[in-house]
């Protein structure tokens, strides 16, 4: 069980408050962040740890506990604000962010940082690991779990597409792979710079179910992370993002891959991202 179980409206003004700390945690790093790649998964991020994750800050060691991977590690600004919301640690770290000792280094670590659950960061590595893990729960009999969310950069990596044939052949009904889908990456357009479509007929053909959502929407993630096929085969969730979703001089922009906000521009964010 989850113990937070959230309606859509209050996983809706979490998402705010998320997105708030981005901006805070990202501003006050020395070495940088990943602004619109922590801000195109939020809404993704918030749905599972404040609703469907069967799993709790006071059951890290749970063997019975749902598996969340941070593959796009990148990302990592956006997923300990959403860990520190939760309760996973202290939200008085947020600010040593990538400082010298910190408990939150500028990508996931499992030693570092209560709930992570896999080091990440090269890409292309937690889609294969988290099949293992499910392929282990099959052989236990575990009712868990394993959540992994990819960037579409990401998908470029060939070890995804290794891990698919894996995930089909065995049967991985207990893998659910969310792809944040924002058609952006470091240096422009995926489409320009590694093209992956036809993206859903790619999974399909690799065996796998295939479910669209729009991304940034929280009904549609809500719905459709909740209403998946049941059919015995691995589910794929294409979310349709924006890269920087919420803050308008951000959304959509490339330059924001690995950049963070500055000046008036922290201010200019956080009056945008105001409950309303």
């Amino acid at each position: 069980m989850n113990p937070f179980n959230l309606s859509v409206e209050q996983l809706n003004s979490k998402a705010r408050a998320v997105r708030r700390r981005i901006i805070h945690l990202n501003a006050g790093s020395p070495a940088g962040g990943h602004t619109g790649a922590d801000l195109s998964q939020v809404e993704i991020v918030t749905a599972l740890y404040f609703r469907l994750l069967n799993c709790a800050p006071d059951r890290t060691e749970d063997s019975t506990r749902d598996i969340y991977i941070q593959s796009k590690g990148h990302a990592v600004g956006g997923y300990y604000c959403v860990l520190a919301e939760a309760g996973y640690f202290p939200e008085s770290w947020l600010p040593t962010y990538q400082h010298a000792d910190s408990h939150l280094p500028g990508h996931p670590v499992k030693h570092k940082t209560p709930g992570v659950e896999l080091n990440t960061g090269a890409l292309g590595h937690g889609l294969p690991v988290a099949v293992g893990i499910a392929i282990a729960a099959k052989k236990e009999g575990s009712s868990r779990k394993v959540f992994v969310v990819t960037g579409d950069g990401e998908l470029a990596e060939g070890s995804n597409w290794e891990a698919a044939l894996v995930a089909a052949h065995y049967g991985l009904d207990n893998l659910i792979i969310i792809n944040d889908r924002n058609k952006l990456q470091l240096a422009g357009a995926t489409s320009e710079i590694m093209n992956t479509e036809p993206l859903a007929e790619k999974w399909q053909a690799f065996g796998l179910n295939v479910t669209e959502c729009a991304g940034n929407d929280m009904a549609s993630v809500v719905s459709t992370l909740e209403n998946l096929p049941a059919n015995g085969r691995p589910n794929v969730v294409i979310a349709n993002t924006e890269k920087g979703y919420g803050v308008s001089f951000i959304q959509s922009k490339a330059e924001w891959h690995h950049r963070v906000p500055k000046g008036e521009e922290i201010m200019l964010a956080l009056e945008e991202l105001k409950d309303e």
